[in-house]
């Protein structure tokens, strides 16, 4: 099959986690209400009520430009677009158009750099709800007004891999910023995707694919239309205009919807009812305002804890994990836990490793921990100090993260603290090598790797308190004198 140049373009709108809503003073948490429930004539759109922009959604906008690396303009200004549809109660949608809050930025996926064409407001529209039978639609008012961030990239993509992994990137970015939770799942991050392939001076037609809302999705639905585009090449080359197909997820395929609307069928002009933006000082207390991006925590923890990319990934791709590691820290630290490399590294093993794996088993975000960060941080320096082995940390942590109680009190009530009286040890090991002689003839012979069976047998009779280490050189130093 020929191969065929890929370009695709992205469409996202990031729903803002503001308390209000775009034009109104509505609650912007929809969560648990009834349909219409939260709504008000300026959601509906009544004749004569005028919308007040929401000043927290506009520096959350100008914020995301900065942090995507965009210029923002001196000025910018709200529009009508002018489209009937049962969801948009007004006859209309106040959206940006010529003048939009940010422009010209880019965001680089590993060597790729995506160019960021603009990002600007809107409101939301409402929710159409069909029937099984599709004999009757109802109308949900209370998504309506809500205010939508839509970033525009250039068509700088070229696979569907790559429109996923921009995607993964951007919705990273939204919650280090703290502007949007953009969980696909929950409409907070949706997607449109532009897609068509070219060969020499032959394109097909731009296709955009709408509302695709998660990220798998999205990938399978530029994969089927690579495909189908580039089977039909002939037949589509020299047809003009764009379409607008949906996804059916679950037949794996996009199908007609209409033709793709110009901008001139829109008929934009100036809202109004609104007085344009001067961005200057906004621009300047937001950029004071910047919080370290995933890219930056990335660095740093490479650079000044000393963890390698398997700790790091987990850190930065969670921001609520990389938060709750990096308190830990400082809990550690101030707990007396010992040399500060050493506390990062073994941080962020028990945190990455152990704790993830109970969050996980457990099915549990970070934000339900019992443990607080107190707790994991004197837990830490214990572990640290050598006050117990890995094999209590293990059972030290477990009963932490089912009661959320004091490391310090588990491994009293359990009797777990290390074994530190030398004599009683001594005896043990001795124990142990008379009652394995079979193993302690098998490591004189030259069986290195036995000696941890011998490890093992000494840790059970002690319950777990030995130290590894001090048992193995304690073995080491008593066998050869045992005679088989």
């Amino acid at each position: 099959m020929q191969q065929y140049q890929t370009i695709i373009g992205l469409e996202i709108h990031v729903q803002l986690k503001t308390k209000s809503k775009m034009f109104c003073a509505c609650d912007n948490d929809i969560t648990g209400k009834g349909p219409n429930e939260n709504i008000c004539p300026i959601c509906l759109g009544h004749p004569g009520v005028l919308p007040v922009a929401n000043r927290q959604a506009i520096e959350w906008t100008v914020l995301t430009g900065l942090a995507l690396h965009c210029k923002i303009p001196y000025l910018s200004k709200f529009d009508r677009k002018n489209y009937f549809y049962p969801d948009l109660p007004k006859g209309y949608q106040i959206s940006q158009y010529d003048e939009p809050i940010a422009i010209n930025g880019f965001l680089e996926i590993g060597e790729k750099k995506v160019r960021i064409r603009r990002a600007h407001l809107e409101e939301d529209a409402a929710k159409n709800l069909h029937s099984p039978a599709k004999n009757y639609s109802l109308v949900d008012y209370n998504r309506s007004g809500t205010p939508l961030m839509e970033i525009v990239t250039e068509p700088d993509l070229k696979t569907a891999k790559e429109a996923g992994d921009f995607l993964r990137a951007l919705r990273l970015i939204m919650r280090y910023l703290g502007v949007s939770n953009a969980d696909m799942e929950k409409g907070e991050l949706r997607c449109d995707a532009n897609v068509n392939i070219k060969d020499g001076n032959y394109k097909t037609p731009i296709v955009e694919i709408k509302n695709l809302n998660s990220f798998k999705m999205v990938e399978a639905a530029l994969l089927y239309e690579i495909k189908r585009q580039t089977e039909k090449f002939e037949s589509l080359k020299s047809k003009k205009g764009k379409e607008t197909r949906g996804w059916d997820d679950q037949a794996g395929v996009t199908r007609a919807q209409r033709q793709k609307e110009e901008a001139n069928d829109y008929r934009y002009f100036p809202e109004p009812d609104l007085p344009p933006l001067n961005l200057t000082e906004i621009a300047k207390t937001m950029a004071r305002k910047m919080p370290e991006l995933p890219e930056q925590r990335k660095k740093r923890l490479k650079e000044e804890y000393g963890l390698g990319k398997e700790e790091i990934d987990p850190l930065v791709n969670n921001k609520a994990l990389g938060d709750y590691y990096e308190q830990v820290i400082s809990e550690a630290l101030a707990d007396g836990g010992g040399e500060k490399l050493k506390i990062y590294k073994l941080a962020a093993n028990w945190v990455v490793t152990e704790l993830q794996k109970l969050l996980k088993e457990n099915n549990l975000e970070i934000s339900n921990l019992k443990i607080t960060p107190e707790n994991f941080g004197e837990f830490v320096g214990i572990v640290s100090r050598g006050e117990i082995n890995s094999s209590a940390g293990q059972i030290v942590l477990s009963k932490m993260f089912e009661t959320g109680a004091d490391p310090s009190r588990i491994i009293a009530a359990k009797n777990l603290g290390q074994m530190n009286d030398a004599v009683e040890l001594e005896k043990i090991v001795k124990e142990v090598i008379s009652e394995n002689s079979a193993a302690v003839a098998d490591f004189k012979s030259g069986n290195e790797k036995i000696l941890m069976f011998l490890v093992g047998k000494v840790m059970a009779k002690t319950q777990g308190r030995a130290n590894p280490q001090i048992s193995q050189e304690m073995l080491r130093k008593l066998i050869p004198n045992f005679k088989i």
